[in-house]
């Protein structure tokens, strides 16, 4: 896989002479962020060697990489999801070309939906921790010893510092964010309502289709890791109405600007 790694990190190159700092990838609804970067540097995923497409609506699929602040980002506008058919060394791919670029710190979110009905819809939830019910661990395969530790430790893979740090960004700015630990199933179809209600006995607040594996792919790779997410729903079985791919992106649209405001206001202080 480092060859691949390289190859693309080569590419990237030719267009991106500075190292990236922080690296972001922004879940369903929320890739608007990417449109504020000023002088924006934008390569489609296509265009770069080895990458996998992003093929679900409401993520473009390209990188936007410039500056917030004095940070230089590289920001994921859109994901590639197991669910999608890629192999799941594929999935996370990016995360391992993004800490090549030089980012030291990666910023995940995601749209998610309520199983803890202390998070209302349309606030925020920092991820403390995680689980994983795909089915798959990400660094299952060939180890490349280039690549990371082969047994990572994922104590603190949501990094406590980082969530301090968003927390009180988000106080300063009046902006709702909880704390969620966050299930990941494979998708593509939503959650039944009895696994809803068995994930909630296993201490899950939030279930969604992204963001775990690449958390444990980020932490890996080097990165110190934050998640964020948006609560766009009530998961399964606890609204009156059927979960959709359509309310999640409507529900997205209505927090953006808040989700502007809070990523903007992390970075700077990061």
């Amino acid at each position: 896989m480092k060859k691949e790694i390289n190859e693309a990190v080569e590419y990237i190159k030719n267009f991106v002479k500075e190292p990236v700092d922080i690296a972001l990838v922004l879940g369903s609804g929320l890739g608007e962020f990417a449109d504020s970067i000023e002088n924006p540097i934008i390569i489609k995923y296509g265009d770069v060697p080895n990458f996998p497409r992003s093929t679900v609506a409401g993520h473009k699929g390209q990188f936007v990489f410039g500056k917030i602040g004095n940070k230089n980002v590289c920001i994921m506008q859109g994901r590639v999801h197991y669910y999608e058919g890629y192999p799941m060394h594929q999935v996370v791919f990016p995360e391992y070309v993004m800490a090549e670029l030089g980012a030291k710190v990666l910023i995940l979110t995601n749209a998610v939906g309520a199983i803890n009905e202390n998070l209302p819809v349309n606030t925020f939830a920092c991820i403390v921790d995680h689980l994983n019910f795909t089915g798959y661990n990400p660094l299952i395969g060939t180890y490349y010893t280039d690549c990371g530790v082969r047994f990572p430790s994922l104590n603190n893979l949501y990094d406590k510092d980082l969530r301090e740090i968003a927390h009180n960004v988000a106080k300063e700015l009046g902006v709702t964010l909880g704390d969620s630990v966050f299930a990941q199933t494979s998708g593509p179809s939503y959650e039944t309502p009895a696994e809803v209600r068995a994930l909630k006995i296993l201490g899950a607040d939030t279930c969604g289709m992204s963001t775990a594996i690449e958390a444990i792919a980020g932490k890996h790779a080097g990165l110190k890791v934050l998640a964020i997410s948006n609560i766009s729903n009530k998961a399964a079985g606890l609204a009156k109405i059927e979960p959709t791919h359509k309310e999640v992106l409507e529900n997205s649209n209505t927090v953006k600007e808040d989700f502007k405001k809070l990523l903007n206001g992390i970075v700077s202080v990061l």
